[in-house]
């Protein structure tokens, strides 16, 4: 068809009809794993003993048995063809069975005509020509139905996935994205306050704030960091806070040297350091301390932001930044792995986000 004028055929229709659009094997490994549909074998094949059951009388005697297991092998092969059309829904395989399905019906007229053992009256001859004719008809529209719809189905398919990858990608960006405003402008001031005061914070802040803004930028690009850069920007992100906070700010990293290369969400660990020093620490007068862990357990990966801090009370539990990083969690590693924020009881206002992955994600390649 052509763009001005939709209802007008491509010329290729006239000799080779059928889908123009070829899926390549990346596609059809996508989007075209959908199964055969099993019930359509029951409907045809029920139908067409129907009907041999209904004309079994109006055959020949000595040619009825014959004809109706032909009739039932030939639906069989009909169907056989149907599945592979399935699997590989191309114009090229289409017009092959349809004209193989042409010489078949030529050949059985042919047969009912010169050969001797299957030779028919003239009225015999033309009513089963003319129903070999009808069948072949039938048959070549019903897989060029078929086809038709199996190609749209793949389309619509792969419409969906990629914008289910453009929404992931989207709401990857958006969670990764996550260096507040506020503590950019915040970490500025007191750098630009510690400069003109002298302080000597100023220097070790900055190069903590550079390294830390060096390592956060990129990670829009990415779609995923080994535990060790993560944790290299909240150890940035912390020297920061600490330089701001003071003695309120206390905090540690213990990560087991085997979980290094591990690959995560970008951005994963440093929301949950963020959450812990924004709902925890900050509010607290006292402060407290912060404590990351990533850890292996008999049966999963576990990494655990703590805090003992002022607590998470019910109403930020469910904020964007966790739910974010629940459904990346989700996206990435699947139904097996899981977020979990544990506040104590009152008096211990200790708060545990804890991350469970299952340890077969150690030797997944990276997404």
């Amino acid at each position: 068809m052509t763009q001005d004028n939709k209802f007008i055929m491509h010329w290729s229709q006239w000799f080779c009809p059928g889908p123009r659009r070829k899926f390549s094997a990346d596609e059809m490994a996508r989007a075209g794993q959908q199964p055969w549909p099993k019930a359509l074998d029951g409907y045809v094949m029920g139908n067409v003993v129907v009907l041999l059951a209904l004309n079994y009388m109006a055959m020949s005697r000595h040619w009825a048995l014959a004809i109706c297991l032909g009739v039932l092998a030939a639906s069989y092969a009909v169907l056989a063809v149907a599945r592979v059309l399935w699997r590989a829904p191309t114009r090229l395989n289409l017009n092959l069975s349809s004209f193989v399905l042409a010489l078949g019906c030529v050949g059985l007229i042919l047969l009912f005509k010169f050969w001797p053992p299957l030779q028919l009256e003239q009225r015999a001859r033309l009513v089963t020509s003319t129903a070999l004719l009808g069948g072949m008809v039938m048959v070549s529209l019903a897989w060029w139905f078929l086809i038709i719809l199996r190609v749209q189905q793949i389309e619509a398919r792969l419409r969906e996935l990629d914008e289910q990858a453009r929404s992931v990608q989207l709401a990857r960006r958006l969670a990764t994205a996550q260096i507040q405003p506020h503590f950019l402008f915040n970490t500025l001031a007191s750098v630009q306050h510690w400069v003109d005061t002298q302080d000597a914070r100023a220097g070790s802040t900055l190069r903590a704030f550079t390294a830390y803004l060096r390592a956060t930028l990129p990670m829009f690009e990415r779609e995923a960091l080994s535990l060790d850069e993560e944790l290299q920007i909240v150890r940035n992100y912390l020297l920061v806070m600490q330089a701001r906070l003071g003695e309120r700010l206390q905090w540690s990293i213990q990560a087991d040297p085997a979980l290094a290369s591990l690959q995560l969400p970008p951005g994963l660990l440093l929301t949950l350091a963020e959450n812990a020093i924004g709902h925890g620490i900050e509010p607290s007068l006292s402060g407290g301390r912060v404590q990351l862990r990533a850890r292996l357990s008999p049966d999963l990966i576990l990494l655990e932001v703590e805090n003992n801090g002022a607590g998470l009370g019910a109403e930020t539990r469910e904020r964007v930044g966790l739910s974010n990083t629940r459904a990346r969690l989700q996206q990435r590693f699947g139904p097996q792995a899981s977020l979990s924020l544990v506040a104590c009881a009152a008096g211990e206002p200790t708060t545990l986000a804890q991350i469970a992955l299952p340890l077969s994600v150690l030797q997944a390649p990276a997404a």
